[in-house]
Order: C-alpha cells, then sequence, then structure tokens
C-alpha cells in the first residue's frame, strides 16, 4: 500500500512517517465549500458560458466563469474533486460553477493548498462506484508534514515539474513535426517528386496512365451489362500540372462497386459474420477480436462480405471521411450501414488510393464535399467525384513502397516518444509518491512538528463550535426574554 494514502482504520499498523510528520484524516483537516446558485449539467455550460475545468489528462471536472451568483462562498485557492471522473483541479479564481457530483473543498491552515493539491494527485482512489470516490477521500489517513516542510516540497515538486514539462513539450513538438512529415511525404508522393529519379531511369518503358484508365473504363463498361454510366468529362483548368504519363481521374472511374453498408443490430454472441462498424476503426486499424457480430441471411451476406482490397469510409458523424483498407488477416466480416465500401479496379494498387485518401489534398475536398447541416455526411455520389491524380502502375508500386519505408522510419521514433511520454508520466506520480513519503527535501530540525500544528485547529475549531452553540443558545434565551415584555 502507497505510504501517500490508506485506508487503515487502526493507526497502531499505519507505515511509520519521518520524524515530525504525522497521520490524520483527511475529513478532519478540509472544509467542504457550499456553491451558490443553480447547478449546472455538463452540457448546459458551453450554453451558459462557463469555460470548464479539466486536470491533466483533460477529464472534465467543473466550471468556472464570472458571474457572482455563482460564487464560491470562500477565498481562493480551493481544490475541485469530481466525484465521477476522480479528477482534481486546483482552483485560484473566484468564480466556480456547480456541477452534479462536483465537490468544492479548502484544507485548514495545517495543509498549504498546493501541497494538499499534491497530495490528493499522488493518491490514487480505487473504483468505489458512482459518486462513491469522495467517501472514500473523506475517511483516507494521509500523512501530514510540518507547514515549512510542505512548501519546501511544493517548490521542489514545481521545480522538477518545470522541467518534465519542459520535456513533455519537447517531445510533443516531435510528434507534431512527424505529422507533418507525414504529410509532407504524401504531398511529395502525389506531385511525382518522390519518383522523379525513378522515372527517368525508367521513361520510354511506362505505359502513359490514361491508356490504363481507359483499359478499366472499357472493363467496367462489359461488366455493368448495359448499365454503365460514363462520368461527366472532368475539369481539369484549376488543377496542377501532373508529371509526363500521369493523369487526372475521379474515385468513381477507378472502382467497380461504391456500395452503402448493411443496417442490423450488432451483438457480442457469435449469432453470425463479424460486422465492421465506424466505431472499430481506430488509429487506421481493427482489432478483429472486439468486433461484433450480426444476423444476415445467407443469400444477403455475399453482397456485404468485405474482402481484401476493399476501401471503407465512414460517410458520417464527427469522423466523417476516415478510411480503412481490409488487408491481412481477418475474420469473416460484413460492413454496417454507416459506411461506405469502394471495390476497386483490379488493375490499380489499392495501397496507392488509400495512401491518396490520408492527403490533405483529400481532406480539403471531402470538407468541401460534406451534405448535411446538423450532422456532416457523404454520400456515394459525393466520394466517386473525389480528384485523384494516376500514374503508371509500377509508378504506383513504387510511390506504395517509398511512402511505407518513410512512414516506416517516422513511426519507429513515434513509438520512442510515446514511450518516453508514459515514462514522464511514471516520473510525475514516482516525484509525487516520493514527495509524500518525506524523500524528496531534507527535514528542518528546527521545524514545528505537524502534531502541535494539528492540535491547535483541532482546539480552535472545537472552540468555535462551542461559541457558535453559546450564541444560539443566547438567541433563545432573547427571544424568550422578549416574549414575557408587557
Amino acid at each position: 500500500m502507497s505510504q501517500a494514502v490508506s485506508q487503515l482504520v487502526d493507526v497502531e499498523n499505519l507505515p511509520d512517517l519521518p520524524k515530525g510528520w504525522v497521520w490524520t484524516m483527511v475529513e478532519e483537516i478540509i472544509e467542504i465549500i457550499p456553491l451558490t446558485g443553480k447547478k449546472l449539467k455538463q452540457r448546459e455550460y458551453q450554453k451558459e458560458g462557463i469555460l470548464p475545468v479539466v486536470d491533466q489528462g483533460q477529464t472534465f471536472v467543473g466550471g468556472y466563469t464570472d458571474r457572482k451568483e455563482l460564487k464560491v462562498c470562500c477565498e481562493p485557492p480551493v481544490i475541485i474533486f469530481g466525484d465521477h471522473t476522480k479528477a482534481i483541479k486546483y482552483a485560484s479564481f473566484d468564480f466556480v460553477a456547480g456541477a452534479d457530483g462536483v465537490k468544492v473543498i479548502k484544507p485548514l491552515e495545517v495543509f498549504c493548498p498546493k501541497a494538499f493539491y499534491y497530495l490528493l494527485k499522488a493518491i490514487t482512489l480505487p473504483e468505489k462506484g458512482y459518486a462513491r470516490h469522495f467517501q472514500f477521500l473523506q475517511k483516507s489517513f494521509i500523512p501530514l508534514p510540518p507547514l515549512p516542510e510542505q512548501h519546501r516540497i511544493v517548490a521542489k515538486i514545481e521545480e522538477l515539474f518545470t522541467r518534465l514539462d519542459a520535456g513533455i513539450e519537447a517531445l510533443n513538438k516531435i510528434k507534431a513535426q512527424l505529422k507533418r512529415y507525414r504529410q509532407a511525404i504524401l504531398r511529395d508522393a502525389f506531385q511525382g517528386k518522390l519518383t522523379q529519379e525513378w522515372r527517368e531511369a525508367h521513361k520510354g518503358e511506362l505505359e502513359p496512365a490514361s491508356k490504363l484508365l481507359e483499359r478499366i473504363k472499357e472493363e467496367r463498361r462489359k461488366n455493368a451489362k448495359g448499365k454503365y454510366k460514363e462520368l461527366p468529362p472532368l475539369d481539369t483548368s484549376d488543377l496542377p500540372d501532373l508529371p509526363e504519363g500521369w493523369v487526372w481521374t475521379r474515385v468513381g472511374e477507378l472502382s467497380e462497386t461504391i456500395q452503402y453498408g448493411y443496417t442490423a443490430s450488432s451483438s457480442y454472441e457469435p449469432i453470425g459474420p463479424k460486422m465492421l462498424r465506424i466505431t472499430d476503426i481506430q488509429n487506421s486499424s481493427v482489432d478483429w477480436n472486439i468486433v461484433p457480430y450480426c444476423k444476415i441471411e445467407t443469400g444477403k451476406k455475399t453482397k456485404y462480405l468485405l474482402r481484401e482490397g476493399d476501401l471503407v469510409f465512414a460517410r458520417t458523424g464527427a469522423t466523417v471521411g476516415k478510411s480503412f483498407l481490409i488487408k491481412g488477416y481477418f475474420s469473416e466480416s460484413i460492413f454496417a450501414s454507416y459506411l461506405i465500401r469502394i471495390i476497386l479496379s483490379w488493375h490499380i494498387n489499392k495501397s496507392f488510393v488509400y495512401n491518396f485518401f490520408q492527403t490533405f489534398n483529400y481532406w480539403e475536398q471531402i470538407n468541401t464535399g460534406q451534405l448535411g447541416i446538423g450532422q456532416p455526411n457523404v454520400n456515394s455520389q459525393t466520394l466517386s467525384k473525389i480528384c485523384l491524380p494516376l500514374p503508371p502502375l509500377p509508378e504506383q508500386h513504387k510511390i506504395v513502397e517509398e511512402i511505407e519505408y518513410r512512414f516506416s522510419v517516422a513511426d519507429e521514433i513515434e513509438k520512442t516518444v510515446d514511450h518516453s511520454l508514459k515514462q514522464a508520466d511514471r516520473l510525475r506520480q514516482s516525484i509525487l509518491k516520493r514527495a509524500f513519503e518525506g524523500k524528496l527535501v531534507p527535514q528542518g530540525p528546527d521545524d514545528e512538528p505537524a502534531e502541535k500544528l494539528l492540535q491547535r485547529i483541532k482546539e480552535e475549531r472545537a472552540r468555535q463550535q462551542t461559541e457558535a452553540k453559546n450564541t444560539k443558545g443566547d438567541k433563545g434565551k432573547t427571544l424568550d426574554q422578549a416574549r414575557l415584555l408587557p
């Protein structure tokens, strides 16, 4: 059990603390601050013009505003505790909006507010069910250092956290640079710059993409059995020039089929094939083990069955336009109705087209082509009109090879960065743990022991309670005397 907090009722069994420290229960050294004004639900915050309060992990805690009817009934700083989320915020502002499950607390004079905040961040609260975290916190025993040492602890924590934050900022800058690097690679790839030397070396050997495109169209005419519909001519007057042998085309001209998914309820019982949904596509991958199943008639299943090389797109919602290329091993699966499936011609490198769908050019077309007001969406017609540059087939293969090589290098760097960020998070917790085990700063021989300070605060609280009772009693006597007056 961490020395920073304990729920042991038997105080004699609590771990030893440094000299001058003492164990105390949280509820004995805090004041719960009442909030004036109405309570708001999270969805009402933006409507009411209230800014959200979040912790370092961006978890919602409460909110603050400059509206005086929501004023906290004490001087800042205070600690905002999200009873449902376990999130903690140090608030140095004057006004806090109440929300369901939000507690506002302030330590008594025995604890420096910032030290108390850092101590709370060091506590790992267990899962105790909805709205029980604060109850657990109140009954927890925590270590109380002498007040001067608390200030030294805060200064040291903030010194170390400043250095740590600088390192984290540098790591996040690297991640941002990697994102820009990938986009630069994709931009160069679809402008022909990645394969410029290769193209010169194979000049005269490559069939122009215009002939490849004509062959695809001819094949589509045959397979359509009289139902083939030619797209209107593509106006390329505003499109950039392409390398020799390349041609501008549209997704619809490269596709055998553009099809909406199947509408059905999903189940985690194996009642049929898997049913791929938008939410199953995370970080350009799918964990097929957690994709649910659905019931579908055998005759319909063939129509919606996914095959390697299929491209699926989110056609509605916040992730509209997000795509995924079906490849490698995957379970027998159909695709859900909020996805669009594109079956590309076998003459096209599927990864080439998929990579184009990660470019800024693609997203620009998707964003300008979105339909709907309340919820953005893209239909099959919009998707079929997406323009993309088409090189000869051998160059498509080479472009994919160059992209994958460069991306693999960037992926390895990003893995290292992510590992370092996780280490930084663990280091932050380690600093807090050591701080409240008395191992971060030296103890001061002249510091007043925390036990004496705590005793004075308890005596002062008892005195105030007695005075309050006496005052109440005196008021009662005064009223009784007033009733006896003639």
